[in-house]
């Protein structure tokens, strides 16, 4: 979503989507109304991420390949029911 200089990115490994991950007494829902939209391969999807302000990673695919492109550093990673999310804030 671009919204005047920031662009916001969210993305999930598909097989996230709609699920409740919960963790002591937190739960985060990967829901469909902000990390759905478009089905892309992993490829565009770092594409995307090169030009995004603002990003929200959930998923060992994406997040493996974020680690990999630069994008997030390992330690930046918590996991949430034993799935990595990881954000992203370029000023």
């Amino acid at each position: 979503m671009k919204q005047g200089k920031t662009n916001l990115v969210a993305c999930c490994d598909s097989n996230l989507l709609g699920k409740r991950l919960r963790a002591k007494k937190m739960e985060f829902v990967v829901a469909e109304r902000f990390y759905g939209g478009r089905l892309v391969d992993i490829d565009e999807a770092i594409a995307i991420l090169k030009n995004a302000t603002t990003a929200n990673l959930v998923g060992s695919t994406i997040i493996e390949r974020a680690i990999k492109e630069g994008f997030i550093h390992p330690q930046a990673v918590i996991t949430i029911s034993k799935v990595p999310h990881a954000q992203i804030v370029r000023f």
